[in-house]
């Protein structure tokens, strides 16, 4: 009898732990706080802080929304990796983003490059991701043997790679990233290979210890890239290749956005601005290119498609240096109809409200008080063109039935007009 009962009791404290790693697993809608370690799904609650004490899973044929004002809080110890074989929708408001970061404690000069935690790694079955008014910060860890992302077979698949802070891979998923901040990373804010795309209205500095880029997209992407602001990647704003063998072929079109100190801190001459190679099909329009190591440059070994358009660029440079290198003709350099080249330092002075023209390119620091909108005599204003069709004009509805359509292009160039 007494054996009777110790094995029952056995089993009920058995299963009463089973249901807590439950609950830290599959995270449902409780309104509260909580951890998370193993497969995830369903909704973290708004402003509710979830703590990833490793590897995360978000199966494939669920979801987890993240709603707004949720903290997403790394172990910097485990340095987890967020995997997402399913579908990720974190929606947060201009008042209360939501936040991929670690503890306050570790975000030191020492670690401005961050390194502290993996990535967001979605896999060919992610049908739908959608970043909006999120912040990632403090991400790009390296890779080793023991990573879910290596033993998945996913994104390089091996170990010793720094991991981007967003990496998609399905050539008919749907990617949507607006209203979010990418900065303090190791390495690539994203590399996309593949899907129905629209990065808009985004903010992207103090990436890259040695390389790395912004936005970088690669063959299966069609993509609408417009009012980003790139500050001071240590290599390009944009890479744009066709490599990968993917269908179809990457069609990028990226207008009004401003790219500043971009690329000065590689020491190839490969980083940048722009990089256009493997025959990747790039429409690039009304574009602001302030103090940028080059202009848009290709890979003369295997350069874009021919069908590429380059149109109502704007290019500003400090010192001579930086406008000798905007020159077509010299460096592999790309230019096009009623771009806005100067000759001479200072030419083309975008008049930015509150921007020091004179900032070291060599600086990574971002200040918040910086304002790249228009004065109103700027004469960027009025020069951008409206006269193209961007790939999602009606928009990417995605299965919770919110559409999200990749903006209208302005007549002024750059990512931001007058300060309303």
């Amino acid at each position: 009898m007494k054996f009777k009962q110790i094995f029952n009791l056995f089993l009920l404290l058995a299963l009463a732990i089973a249901g807590c790693e439950k609950a830290n697993v599959d995270v449902d809608t409780t309104p509260g706080n909580g951890s998370a370690i193993g497969e995830v799904s369903g909704v973290w609650a708004k402003g509710s802080t979830q703590v990833i004490k490793g590897d995360i899973v978000i199966p494939e044929g669920k979801s987890l929304t993240i709603e707004e004002g949720v903290t997403v809080l790394m172990d910097t110890i485990a340095k987890p990796e967020i995997i997402v074989k399913g579908n990720l929708y974190a929606l947060g408001t201009a008042e209360n983003p939501i936040k991929f970061t670690v503890n306050e404690f570790y975000k030191t000069a020492a670690k401005k490059f961050g390194k502290l935690w993996g990535g967001i790694l979605a896999a060919p079955t992610c049908a739908e991701l959608v970043l909006d008014h999120t912040i990632i910060e403090y991400g790009g860890s390296t890779t080793s043997d023991a990573s879910t992302s290596v033993k998945m077979g996913l994104y390089k698949n091996k170990a010793g790679e720094n991991l981007p802070a967003l990496w998609f891979s399905n050539v008919k998923g749907k990617l949507i990233v607006t209203n979010s901040i990418f900065r303090n990373l190791q390495e690539d804010c994203t590399y996309i290979e593949g899907g129905k795309i629209i990065f808009a209205n985004n903010v992207f500095y103090t990436t890259g210890v040695t390389g790395g880029e912004a936005m970088n997209f690669k063959s299966g992407c069609l993509a609408d890239v417009a009012y980003n602001l790139v500050y001071s990647t240590n290599t390009n704003a944009l890479k744009l290749s066709n490599s990968g063998d993917r269908t179809p072929q990457a069609y990028i079109i990226a207008y009004n956005n401003t790219m500043v100190n971009t690329g000065w801190r590689r020491p190839t001459a490969k980083g940048g601005s722009v990089w256009l190679e493997s025959t990747v099909r790039a429409d690039l329009y009304n574009n602001l290119f302030a103090n940028t190591r080059f202009g848009v440059k290709r890979d003369p070994k295997n350069p874009e498609d021919k069908r590429s358009v380059y149109t109502n660029n704007w290019y500003y440079g400090y010192d001579q240096t930086t406008v000798n290198q905007f020159q077509p003709g010299s460096n592999d350099i790309v230019a096009g109809t009623n771009d806005v080249i100067g000759t001479k330092a200072g030419d083309n002075d975008p008049k930015f409200v509150n921007y020091p023209l004179n900032n070291s390119v060599s600086n990574s620091d971002f200040n918040t008080a910086w304002d790249f909108h228009l004065q109103g005599n700027s004469p960027a204003l009025n020069k951008g063109t409206t006269n193209f069709t961007r790939h999602h004009k009606a928009g990417l509805t995605t299965a919770n039935g919110i559409t999200y359509v990749s903006p209208e292009p302005s007549t002024f160039v750059g990512a931001y007009g007058i300060k309303l």
